[in-house]
């Protein structure tokens, strides 16, 4: 058991599969009390009475009033999970661009505006963003969704640097592919880059608590990531040019 979230009130966002499923489940495994929400009310049901949590369907962007009040007024953990994977080029039209900064963004700002009162009054709380290593690398034919997880990103190392000693802590999940619906919905592009190194959802949740034991802010459950990251920082031209290798040869398979 981690002492850290024992007995925690959780809130998971986009709990009704894939990433946000498996960290329900191991926060409820650990002890905790969760709130699954997810946009689909049976998904959330489902994944709830597999743990003994609480299903709070609909839009993450509005979740947090209702889950403080279902978990007994307060909220320790909150994992902004939900997410889109919005395809697309600078072309991809304004709304779909807009929905990616939405879901991707806004709604994590939306709710640390809810948490931030209640954590600072206290002196503690854990905000758990899952930004994906497109975050912080780039991922080939996705425009609105690279460019929206770099916002989260940099929204929750700003949360952490602003608010960490106030008591609240931040972590921010960078993985590359994971076996979910939503890497089967990446493509030729996901089939090319993420397939042959995904790994289960179960594996990201791992890599969440030995982060949280840790006391880190970023979480890598593709190790092999941090050198890439290394690498686009000391030599962004060798990197893009290496990026723009992958991106030729995906084109080459359409």
């Amino acid at each position: 058991m981690v002492d850290a979230v024992q007995d925690a009130a959780v809130v998971v966002t986009g709990a009704g599969g894939g990433i946000g499923a498996a960290l329900a489940r191991r926060f409820a495994a650990e002890g905790a009390q969760v709130a699954v929400n997810d946009l689909d009310p049976a998904r959330a049901r489902a994944v709830a009475d597999e743990i003994g949590g609480i299903a709070l369907p609909g839009d993450a962007s509005e979740v947090v009033p209702a889950a403080r009040e279902a978990l007994g007024g307060t909220i320790d953990v909150y994992c902004a999970n939900a997410g889109v994977a919005s395809g697309g080029s600078e072309a991809a039209g304004e709304g779909v661009w807009a929905h990616a900064w939405d879901v991707n963004v806004m709604a994590h700002v939306r709710a640390a505006e809810a948490l931030l009162p209640d954590w600072l009054a206290r002196g503690g709380g854990r905000f758990v963003s899952t930004v994906s290593a497109a975050g912080l690398l780039t991922m080939i034919g996705a425009a609105p969704y690279s460019v929206t997880k770099h916002g989260a990103h940099a929204f929750a190392e700003w949360l952490s640097l602003t608010y960490r000693h106030r008591g609240v802590k931040v972590h921010a999940i960078c993985p590359q592919g994971v076996r979910t619906d939503m890497l089967d919905a990446t493509g030729t592009a996901g089939d090319l880059v993420l397939r042959p190194t995904a790994i289960d959802p179960a594996d990201v949740a791992d890599a969440l608590f030995r982060g949280i034991e840790e006391d880190r802010f970023l979480i890598l459950p593709h190790p092999e990531v941090a050198g890439y990251y290394r690498t686009r920082a000391a030599e962004p031209d060798r990197w893009l040019a290496g990026m723009n290798r992958v991106q030729r040869e995906w084109e080459a398979t359409g």
